[in-house]
């Protein structure tokens, strides 16, 4: 499988502190009738901390349900335990995910081998082409430059990077360190443009939980080579993207956006918190200028 064009982080709703399945399936639906690549259920957006094992894996038994083979299913089964990833992902790989998500181990800041030995080990031991996924702000640490180009070379199914360390230097880096077959991924709404100016091929998308559309047609710009176009498309929905990050920590402004648009409920887990109110207010006004609500 190659990772290239649109994939959605996909949030996880909630009813009454169950996974609220009718809400999962429709928010899906939205993403293939946009055009979507992918769906990422179960990472960061999917509030993969807070869910159990069981819970963890239910999703992407829904997820790869309710997709039907439309699109692509890239679980996120990443842990900061080697073990406890190599089981979720060959428990996504029996349930018929298409692909893995594996982040970087989180809290325990492992060194560069430990981390090369990490992803190596769930590689070994999984049929599934893996997505890296490096996001420094979170984990404590990034995946280095030369061990994903090491990664690259040995593990034949460690074939794409997620790149959400907020550097286009460090994309033009990757870009000159991995095979020609190794794709680079944004893991960056805002950042699009300029991490495909430099070489990445596609993005893992949150914005695209509530405008999938725009998000498809950004990156399919950018696929074509048109990045005056694309250009014009990024300064228009940039204060979208942006505020969907910084209003709080995600997931919390994007689903309650998905909410107030009333495809889901606002409720989130602990240690997660709903946004203020004056920041809901600032989030409904900015989904009103966008006329993302009725």
């Amino acid at each position: 499988m190659t990772f290239r064009g649109t994939y959605t982080a996909l949030i996880t709703p909630f009813r009454d502190d169950r996974i609220d399945a009718a809400a999962f399936k429709a928010l899906i639906e939205r993403q293939i009738a946009a055009g979507i690549t992918g769906i990422v259920p179960v990472g960061t957006t999917g509030e993969s901390p807070t869910v159990d094992t069981d819970e963890h894996i239910e999703v992407i038994r829904l997820a790869v349900e309710y997709a039907a083979g439309r699109c692509q299913v890239v679980a996120g089964t990443g842990a900061n335990a080697t073990k406890e990833a190599i089981e979720l992902t060959q428990a996504a790989e029996k349930v018929g995910a298409t692909g893995t998500l594996q982040v970087v181990p989180y809290y325990n800041k492992p060194s560069q081998e430990g981390i090369y030995r990490h992803f190596r080990t769930i590689a070994e031991n999984t049929g599934l082409p893996v997505m890296l996924y490096s996001v420094p702000g979170r984990s404590g640490v990034e995946i280095g430059v030369e061990t994903t180009a090491r990664l690259a070379e040995d593990c034949k199914n460690i074939v794409s990077i997620k790149e959400a360390g907020g550097s286009v230097d460090r994309v033009n880096q990757l870009f000159q360190a991995v095979p020609a077959d190794f794709s680079i991924l944004s893991g960056d709404d805002p950042l699009t443009l300029p991490f495909m100016s430099c070489g990445a091929v596609g993005l893992v998308s949150v914005a695209s939980n509530l405008v999938p559309e725009v998000l498809v047609k950004l990156v399919q710009t950018c696929l074509d080579g048109d990045f005056v176009a694309a250009l014009t498309q990024q300064k228009q929905w940039y204060p979208l993207f942006r505020g969907l990050m910084t209003l709080d920590v995600n997931p919390v402004p994007i689903k309650m956006a998905v909410a107030l648009q009333g495809h889901c409920t606002e409720e989130l887990r602990l240690p997660l918190a709903p946004l203020t109110d004056a920041a809901k207010l600032q989030l409904r006004h900015l989904l009103e200028e966008f006329g993302l609500l009725a």
